[in-house]
């Protein structure tokens, strides 16, 4: 029996009832599960009466995050979870999660319970009234770091603080707050040269808006800091560096991106180990220069490699089969480097014999290329 137009319309018509979000609350998650039921009941205790809805972007949790809230979204029609595999990393969690939403606000918030979800409606209604990103912040009138971190933790998020005013370019108390409520048309706007591999997506966003000359109209609404509920802690040094990585980028306008600079870093402790390691094998294993110059080459190509795996491309960081593949691929790719050096050294030293002009040109060439091959070919 064919169906006509009329019954058609009728059958996808929305329920009375609907009403769209007018907030999406971002969480980026990684072993959240034993937080993400309680953070979402406080959440709608905290946006009573307000259309909204929560999106969780779980970077494939092995402990199960993603499957409890697949099992929460058939109980509440208001939070779902959107599953990212072979990816890693809070910024490109947050711009997918405000991708995937039609609410016109978007608020990321931790998955841990240190932020306080209480003061959600009151960043709304500073957004609503014109703001067009609300901070919520430890360090403006009534808030507090409480007892959510260390001395030595407040010590670090304090110059953390005053590195990322030099580049804000206005006045924010916490640039490095994780937890902000903005428009989601003015987050997009920016999303496409946001450094998909940040740790701290806030500071980006207020950086990057300014540089594409339409700044931020920003506001503040202070909170009391709290410890986590449950898990582990996501801060550690790789954390701090990926962090100086990005103040970096954006210090020199966003010409050299985060991970150039981290794939550098690497580079200069690589050459630190290669002349360690050739003078053990020459001068205490006795072996000649070149058997200890092959050796000193390939372990710091091997030192390279890691920790760039762990350090620069943690995001996408090799496992299993594909460390073993990834590697080979390093070696060959590095080894091609080495030729664009010299070939690069020795033309421009016929041309100029100047040997330092020469030597940095090579090694700025092969470090070029040995970023730009591996990033597409062993990091892909």
């Amino acid at each position: 029996m064919s169906i006509g137009p009329t019954t058609t319309t009728s059958a996808i018509q929305q329920p009375v009832s609907y009403h769209p979000p007018q907030l999406a609350v971002i969480v980026p998650s990684y072993n959240e599960r034993d937080n993400i039921e309680l953070l979402y009941e406080k959440v709608a205790l905290a946006l009573s009466g307000t259309p909204w809805e929560m999106i969780v972007v779980d970077d494939d949790s092995p402990d199960g995050t993603a499957d409890l809230v697949n099992e929460l979204s058939r109980v509440y029609a208001n939070i779902r979870c959107l599953r990212r595999f072979g990816r890693r990393g809070l910024a490109s969690a947050c711009v997918e999660g405000m991708a995937v939403t039609s609410a016109p606000y978007v608020a990321v918030i931790d998955g841990d319970l240190q932020h306080d979800e209480t003061i959600l409606p009151v960043m709304l209604e500073k957004a609503v009234a014109g703001a067009d990103l609300v901070v919520g912040s430890r360090f403006a009138e009534g808030g507090s770091a409480g007892n959510g971190l260390s001395a030595t933790r407040l010590s670090g998020s304090n110059f953390a603080n005053k590195l990322a005013g030099m580049i804000a370019g206005q006045a924010v108390s916490d640039p490095m707050s994780g937890f902000f409520l903005i428009r989601r048309e003015a987050a997009l706007k920016a999303a496409p040269k946001l450094a998909s591999d940040g740790f701290k997506i806030l500071i980006d966003l207020i950086v990057t808006s300014a540089r594409m000359g339409t700044p931020l109209k920003t506001a503040e609404v202070g909170y009391t800091f709290r410890q986590r509920h449950a898990g582990e802690s996501k801060m550690s040094p790789l954390v701090v560096i990926q962090y100086l990585g990005l103040w970096l980028s954006k210090l020199t306008g966003g010409a050299l991106p985060p991970s150039f600079l981290l794939f550098g870093l690497v580079g200069g402790t690589g050459v630190v180990v290669h002349l360690l390691t050739l003078g053990l094998f020459t001068s205490v294993l006795a072996q000649g220069f070149v058997v200890s110059q092959i050796a000193a080459t390939l372990i710091a190509m091997t030192w390279n490699f890691f920790l760039n795996n762990n350090l620069t491309y943690s995001d996408r960081k090799l496992r299993g089969k594909r460390l073993i593949t990834g590697l080979l691929s390093f070696f060959a790719i590095c080894a091609l480097g080495g030729v664009a050096n010299i070939s690069v050294a020795s033309a421009i030293y016929a041309w100029d014999q100047q040997t330092f002009v020469a030597g940095l040109a090579g090694a700025v060439m092969s470090s070029v290329f040995n970023y730009a091959v591996t990033r597409a070919f062993t990091w892909k």
